[in-house]
């Protein structure tokens, strides 16, 4: 059976052109630390969405294991449509997964298989009291633009291994004065949970990380506040820029934000480093690099005969986005 990458179900309302990045006013920076937010905004309408998260934690969709490493299931058993976003982890099950691809899960979808990687390594049994068969949340996304190149470009499960555990040593490097320590002593650290050390899941959940983000979330969550016409963001780390998110409608982008935000903050905390100095980005740099972006080589890979994604590779930058036959639903950005 073919895995489904993208349902068929289109956001209605308008959708921002081809060459997006020239429909869009850029507001910011915002920043914490060395984490700098831009709000992206521009005219978007369409559907309301429920997301993953939500959708799980009110049980009107239920991801099942299948056994097999790179694929699961997906089902809506509700009248409501369901965002779910590449790049979102799935806990529980075998092994905790991310999705690979963005997609639109229609209502009373039935079973539809999805594509996946691991983001644990070992486990292949219950952990703890967490059901085996499926996934029981879906509260986090995966950090670091090399994480996502991995998942969605490269699409090998041992880059993704390796890239997940790159990501708890930078954490640990940051979090904890031993981490490093530990890390390459194959010990358990505070960031790496007994219950699973090789788990992303769990090293994003864990108190030490939580502390260090939530400076971040209480400093950039109500950024977009009071500005309806937001349809998306894009961050710089250290001053270089990292990444940007845009989708088709300012509700969608509302729904995936803290999500969002967390990720970046995620990924700023692996590269903080107390006292160093930098030139902040601007709102042109920002321009330019989605400019740049939405100018790569096209390839696209089509999941049934309405729905494609989009990856456009350029020199230095990486866009990914999902459409179906009337126009795009999301756009990530990276820069590489």
């Amino acid at each position: 059976m073919k895995i489904a990458g993208l349902s068929l179900l289109l956001a209605c309302g308008a959708m921002l052109t081809v060459r997006a990045s020239a429909e869009y006013r850029i507001s910011g920076p915002y920043t914490h630390e060395n984490l700098s937010i831009f709000l992206i905004h521009g005219k978007g309408g369409g559907k309301s969405f429920l997301t993953l998260k939500e959708a799980i934690d009110q049980k009107k969709v239920v991801v099942r294991e299948t056994k097999q490493v790179n694929e699961l299931t997906v089902e809506n058993v509700s009248a409501e449509p369901v965002f779910i976003q590449g790049g979102d982890i799935v806990k529980g099950g075998q092994q905790d997964r991310v999705i690979s691809n963005d997609f639109i899960l229609p209502s009373k979808s039935g079973k539809i298989p999805v594509s996946a990687f691991c983001v644990e390594q070992g486990r292949w049994t219950a952990r703890g009291s967490e059901p085996v068969r499926m996934f029981n949340s879906a509260a986090q996304m995966i950090a670091t633009k090399e994480l996502k190149m991995a998942v969605k470009a490269k699409k090998d499960q041992t880059e993704v291994w390796r890239e997940v555990a790159k990501t708890q040593e930078a954490l640990a490097a940051r979090v904890e004065p031993s981490g490093v320590a530990a890390y390459a002593a194959n010990r358990v650290s505070a960031l790496r949970a007994p219950a699973s050390p090789t788990s992303l899941q769990l090293t994003l959940e864990s108190r030490p990380l939580t502390e260090a983000v939530d400076g971040y979330m209480k400093a950039l969550t109500r950024a977009p506040d009071g500005k309806p016409d937001v349809v998306g963001f894009a961050f710089t780390i250290n001053g270089a820029v990292n990444s940007a998110d845009i989708y088709s409608s300012p509700a969608l982008f509302t729904a995936m934000w803290p999500k969002l935000l967390r990720s970046s903050a995620v990924e700023a905390v692996g590269s903080l480093k107390k006292g160093d100095r930098f030139q902040p980005a601007t709102a042109a740099s920002i321009n330019l690099f989605l400019s740049e972006a939405e100018g790569g080589k096209q390839a696209t890979v089509d999941v049934d005969r309405r729905v494609n994604l989009v990856t456009y590779t350029g020199e230095k930058q990486l866009l990914f986005e999902s459409r179906d036959g009337s126009g795009w639903i999301h756009r990530n950005y990276i820069n590489k």
